[in-house]
C-alpha cells in the first residue's frame, strides 16, 4: 500500500500596500474581510470559517493598530507572530492577507479620526479613553482599502461590534457586519491573544469571568437585578482569590446602544465584564434574552 502525504495548504497571497491590494481587488468578486491584530487563535479561525460562507474571497488583515492603545497599554509587547499567523490563514483557506506596516496605514500625523460618540465613552470607552476612536479609524481605513462586502467580527468584542455597526449605519458604508459567536477554551475562558500573558495561577483566577457570566445567564428569569446580583457574587468571591480578579465593570446593557438596561427590561441584552488578573486585562460577555 502506498502511503499518501498530506497536502500542504495553499499559502494566501500576502499584500503589504494599498496599490497591491487595488490590483487584486477587481478579480476578488464578493469579499469578506476579517480584521485582526494577528496572534491568531481558535477564535480567529472561527471568524475565517464564518467569512467563507459569505463571499468568494476571504481577506484577513493583520495589523497591530497603535491608535487604539493608550500610553500605558501593551502596544509594545502585544504578540506579533506573522509567520505563524500566515500558517493559520493557509490552514483556514484564506485567500489574501493584508499585512501593512504602520507607515502604510499612518503615513503622517492622523489628524482626522472617527469619533464613536456617546457609545464610545461607556464601558470599554470609559476605561480605555480613545480606544474606539482608534478602532473605528482603522476599520474605516480597512473598509476603504479592501472594499469588502462583508466584515466579520467576534461577539467577544460585543461593544466593538456595536460601534462598528453604528459607524456603518451612520456613515452609509456599503458593508454588512457579521458577528460570529465567542469561542471558548475547554475550561470556559474566552479565547484571546492576551491569554498568553496569563500564568497558570492567573488563568485559574480568570475563569471567574466566564463563571460569573454563566451565573448571570442562569438567573435571567429573575430579571436584570437578579442577573447582575448572581454575576457580582461570583466576581466578589474572585476578588479574594490568589491572584485576585480586579473588576473594571460588570454591566447589563442594550446590545445596540450599550446603555444600561432599565429595571423590568424585556428583550435582548448583553451581560459584559472587564477585569484585571495580574497585569492582564480581559473582557468577556454573553448575549441574553430576558
Amino acid at each position: 500500500m502506498t502511503e499518501t502525504t498530506p497536502s500542504t495548504p495553499k499559502a494566501p497571497t500576502v499584500v503589504r500596500t494599498p496599490e497591491e491590494l487595488a490590483r487584486l481587488r477587481a478579480s476578488m468578486g464578493r469579499v469578506a474581510l476579517v480584521p485582526t491584530m494577528g496572534a491568531l487563535h481558535q477564535g480567529h479561525r472561527s471568524l475565517m470559517s464564518a467569512a467563507r460562507g459569505h463571499a468568494d474571497t476571504v481577506v484577513v488583515s493583520i495589523f497591530v493598530n497603535p491608535l487604539q492603545f493608550g500610553p500605558n497599554e501593551d502596544y509594545d509587547r502585544y504578540p506579533r507572530t506573522l509567520d505563524a499567523d500566515l500558517r493559520v490563514c493557509a490552514e483556514e483557506g484564506v485567500d489574501v492577507v493584508f499585512a501593512p506596516g504602520v507607515e502604510v496605514m499612518y503615513p503622517g500625523e492622523q489628524i482626522v479620526t472617527v469619533d464613536a460618540g456617546k457609545m464610545g465613552r461607556v464601558l470599554e470607552g470609559e476605561f480605555r479613553p480613545g480606544f474606539f476612536e482608534g478602532v473605528l479609524t482603522v476599520v474605516a481605513k480597512l473598509f476603504n482599502l479592501v472594499r469588502p462586502d462583508v466584515a466579520v467580527f467576534g461577539q467577544k468584542d460585543a461593544q466593538q461590534v456595536a460601534v462598528v455597526r453604528r459607524m456603518v449605519r451612520d456613515l452609509c458604508l456599503p458593508v454588512t457586519v457579521v458577528a460570529a459567536p465567542t469561542v471558548r477554551d475547554g475550561d470556559g475562558l474566552a479565547t484571546s491573544s492576551r491569554n498568553v500573558y496569563l500564568s497558570a495561577a492567573e488563568r485559574d483566577s480568570a475563569l471567574a469571568l466566564s463563571r460569573a457570566l454563566l451565573a448571570g445567564a442562569d438567573a435571567s428569569s429573575g430579571g436584570p437585578e437578579a442577573i447582575l446580583a448572581a454575576a457580582r457574587k461570583v466576581l466578589d468571591a474572585a476578588a479574594g482569590a490568589v491572584p485576585p480578579v480586579l473588576v473594571d465593570y460588570l454591566a447589563l446593557v442594550d446590545p445596540a446602544t450599550f446603555t444600561d438596561v432599565r429595571p423590568g427590561h424585556r428583550g435582548s441584552a448583553v451581560l459584559a465584564v472587564a477585569a484585571w488578573v495580574g497585569e492582564t486585562r480581559l473582557i468577556d460577555n454573553v448575549p441574553l434574552t430576558l
